[in-house]
């Protein structure tokens, strides 16, 4: 573990900027996203298999939407089982959707959902999911919320129903610039900038966990084991990712997803949004509390899902961007017979953010420079080839993949990955990535360039054999450059799995948009 973390201060270490620019040579961009949380309850196909099964299955969305214009939209985001008795179905997809103004606050909002996931096999074979939504929404200046008609369709099996659906949606404005202006620094002078500068900056925090789960109380593992749901008293190793968006000046909101790498064969995540306080704060030092509620599942005992995620920590800034944090929680499953509970601990790689604005939102002290950080963000099919499975027939998969590439200078970036399948009859598998990448400078007329990512993550679900989950692929593409920001790919690699079986050949192909963080360095 340690050398993990001294890999990724060293990685980091490489982060370079270009020259300084004068601010009104950068074009400001403001993208007035939204953050959508939804809940339906859906009827289960308890006619159709032959052991027991709720009739219900609360599922709940995760939906973080970006306009394309005044009345087009589109997004990803993560769904999952809260209650029922399919605690570890998740899912991962894209949205497109239209919402366009009936009358003063009251709106029209449809959109289409895809991607890939699952829990039972059984009921949902290749993991692909279609949710189409039509409905209202009722939209204020902070929040607004919505009724829709969802119909949940798990196309390669026979998990499928529709119901009434709610959501609220809260606001998520994004000040950015062109991918063209990646890695320059633009130095701020207030007395002549215009007033579409003077606004106060985001701060945000981003953090890369590493927990240790200790069970206690009933916990119990699921039928794969044997002895089936036997009580699980090893210790389980996590990783997991967490962003933090401050409402004030020590409190915040928070997503945060897990997956677990040891302890037992792979499957387990969670997936969890909540609030947060800082306590005591100094300069170098803070005391915080969390408390989070949401979703976890995969290899412990099948119930619900639902789950609550109190803790407590102390954070030690390093420098104004980076930190270390400690911390120690209680993980509980709620609503369930065997609920799974484990007391855990842990510490954090964590990422301080001021971004989009020339002053600090809560002193409004002013800042010296805008740092334009590159970012890529981009979708991926992915095909893997006679992908080796327990207890089943080795077969190719289908993913639908989440990218993220986070520059650290016109050369290298960090990349990271989430992946589900939607077919390959391996519902349920999905595997978390990163590493790092290197491109090539563009040729034939700028139109092109190359790439080479050595990533490494954790993987499981499905019957997949990737053993306790540890995965690593490498892989080679070449990119195609519509424009600036836009570019096309397409690249090939092997996924092996070290204490599993599987060692297969992928092709990927994807869309990825590429845009610039506005961070603040006061």
């Amino acid at each position: 573990m340690k050398k993990i973390v001294f890999l990724i201060f060293t990685i980091l270490s490489f982060q370079t900027f270009s020259q300084e620019y004068k601010l009104s040579d950068l074009e400001k961009k403001e993208l007035r996203n939204s953050i959508r949380l939804n809940f339906v309850l859906l009827p289960q196909p308890t006619n159709k298999v032959s052991y027991p099964l709720q009739q219900k299955m609360g599922f709940i969305g995760l939906n973080y939407n970006v306009p394309l214009n005044d009345w087009l939209y589109t997004g990803a985001g993560f769904h999952a089982a809260v209650t029922g008795d399919q605690g570890g179905l998740f899912t991962l997809g894209v949205n497109l959707g239209v919402n366009k103004r009936i009358y003063k606050d009251l709106f029209f909002d449809a959109n289409i959902h895809f991607g890939g996931g699952g829990g039972y096999r059984t009921l949902v074979n290749g993991g692909g999911i279609i949710i189409p939504n039509i409905g209202l929404q009722y939209k204020k200046d902070n929040f607004s919320f919505g009724l829709q008609y969802s119909y949940v369709n798990f196309f390669t099996g026979i998990q499928r129903g529709g119901n009434a659906s709610v959501f609220v949606e809260i606001p998520s404005l994004l000040r950015t610039s062109s991918y063209n202006d990646a890695q320059k620094r633009f130095v701020v002078n207030r007395q002549m900038i215009d007033e579409v500068w003077k606004k106060p900056a985001v701060r945000s925090v981003q953090q890369i966990t590493f927990d240790y789960f200790f069970p206690r109380g009933n916990s119990r593992s699921d039928a794969s084991t044997s002895p089936r749901y036997h009580p699980i008293t090893n210790t389980l190793s996590i990783i997991g990712f967490e962003y933090q968006r401050y409402l004030t000046s020590n409190s915040f909101i928070y997503a945060h997803l897990d997956t677990m790498y040891l302890g037992l064969t792979a499957g387990f995540m969670d997936m969890f949004f909540g609030y947060g306080r800082n306590f005591i704060e100094t300069k170098y030092v803070n005391f915080f509390g969390k408390f989070g509620i949401g979703a976890a599942g995969g290899r412990i005992f099948p119930e619900g899902g639902f789950t609550m995620y109190p803790s407590v920590g102390f954070d030690v800034k390093i420098t104004d961007k980076f930190g270390l944090s400690g911390h120690a929680g209680y993980h509980k499953a709620l609503l369930g017979l065997a609920s799974f509970e484990a007391y855990t601990a842990g510490f954090s790689l964590k990422y301080y953010a001021l971004a989009g604005g020339t002053s600090d939102p809560f002193t409004n002290e002013e800042v010296k420079e805008i740092r334009a950080q590159g970012i890529q963000i981009g979708v991926q099919n992915q095909t893997y080839f006679d992908v080796a499975k327990f207890g089943i027939p080795a077969s190719d998969l289908q993913l639908i993949a989440i990218k993220i590439h986070y520059d650290l200078n016109k050369r290298f970036y960090l990349s990271g990955e989430a992946s589900f399948a939607y077919q390959g009859k391996s519902g349920g598998y999905a595997h978390g990535i990163f590493g790092l990448g290197v491109k090539s400078n563009r040729f034939f007329n700028d139109n092109f360039s190359t790439f080479l990512e050595m990533q490494a993550g954790v993987a499981g679900g499905g019957r997949v054999d990737s053993g306790e989950g540890i995965l690593v692929r490498p892989t080679v593409g070449l990119n195609y450059h519509i424009d600036d920001d836009f570019s096309v790919h397409v690249s090939g690699g092997q996924m092996w799995s070290p204490f599993g079986n599987v060692n297969s050949t992928n092709i990927n192909i994807g869309l990825t948009y590429g845009l610039t963080i506005l961070n603040a360095k006061k």
